[in-house]
């Protein structure tokens, strides 16, 4: 007898399709973060060892110069230069937490930062996390540290996490949720409605996905939920691997209303019984306004049975940062060459 042909709906392949991408990302990121937690430990070691020999910058530059000239005979394709010799010893005395960091960061990102930043541990510290936090690659790197992010980091989302999910989930959903999003690269330049907005997201998904940060899946736009005979439209529905849960965005042009907790409270209500799984979490719900008032969504979101974030959004740079960003990179331009060129 022939195998039985098991036959299953597209919400079911869905579901299965999410979770075995799922599996394939996350093995991928061990096995990257494993390469580079490898490579950091080498360096580490040299600056141990140098620093155990008390080799210093003053005195040992004679053995430390020898050192890059026979290394690199051996090691071509290792940054053995004598400043990247001396660069291994940096975080010898830092805080665990910071050494913890930077030691799953490609190398060249540890040394980016610290000629950026120099002895500025907390700097250091907030783009090592969030390059691991948001997957940026060398150049969202370097786009960031011109923008000078760090200077003005968010403070954590308005939301109701606390009171919603489990602790452990509600910590690491503030993690993942950031209380205000850059969308400059939609090419926004005047008013635009919101569904012209949701179009421009969707035509540029990836680079929204990489503004949110890592582990999200986009599953689509206009997603319909049906319901005792009426159809809602959730305007865009994301999956979160490490929150193992549907994240439900509503799109506002202006600025935040109550009535907009209600709405998406109710969306949530309908993706938890409609489509979420029984091995999901509960479904998590952004409203993404041009505007917040603090203490309007404090107010809002205080008696709301759903886990429901707001977060603004920023369209365009401001034109005078915009200048500050071009001129440092001008600026920044012959340093960043030299250093490559010392990496080599």
């Amino acid at each position: 007898m022939g195998k039985k042909i098991i036959q299953i709906n597209e919400s079911e392949y869905n579901s299965i399709l999410r979770q075995v991408v799922a599996v394939i990302e996350n093995s991928k990121a061990t096995i990257a973060k494993n390469i580079n937690i490898g490579i950091n430990t080498t360096h580490w070691n040299i600056g141990k060892l140098l620093h155990d020999k008390k080799l210093e910058s003053k005195h040992g530059s004679g053995v430390v110069n020898r050192l890059s000239v026979d290394l690199k005979q051996m090691y071509p394709e290792m940054g053995v230069s004598p400043r990247n010799l001396w660069d291994y010893e940096r975080f010898k005395e830092s805080d665990e937490k910071l050494r913890h960091a930077v030691a799953v960061l490609p190398w060249w990102n540890t040394l980016k930062l610290m000629s950026k930043f120099g002895d500025n541990d907390e700097a250091i510290m907030y783009y090592a996390q969030e390059t691991v936090r948001k997957g940026w690659n060398r150049d969202l790197l370097l786009n960031a540290i011109k923008m000078k992010v760090h200077e003005n980091q968010p403070v954590a989302i308005d939301n109701n996490f606390e009171k919603t999910l489990p602790a452990t989930q509600a910590a690491y959903a503030n993690e993942v949720f950031s209380s205000s999003y850059n969308l400059g690269f939609l090419g926004v330049t005047e008013p635009i409605a919101e569904l012209e907005l949701e179009r421009r997201l969707v035509e540029k998904v990836k680079l929204f996905l990489l503004e949110l940060g890592k582990g999200f899946t986009f599953i689509g736009n206009q997603h319909i939920l049906e319901c005792n005979g009426k159809e809602s439209k959730v305007d865009l529905l994301f999956f979160h691997r490490g929150l193992h849960c549907l994240v439900a965005m509503d799109l506002k042009i202006g600025e935040f209303r109550p009535e907009y907790a209600g709405k998406m409270n109710y969306y949530l209500s309908l993706l938890d019984r409609l489509e979420r799984r029984e091995d999901e979490n509960r479904s998590i719900g952004i409203i993404l306004c041009a505007e917040k008032d603090n203490l309007e969504v404090e107010l809002a979101l205080e008696d709301m049975g759903k886990p429901i974030g707001v977060a603004d959004y920023q369209l365009i740079i401001p034109k005078e940062e915009l200048k500050k960003v071009i001129s440092d990179e001008m600026e920044s331009y012959e340093k960043d060459k030299q250093l490559e060129q010392e990496e080599e």
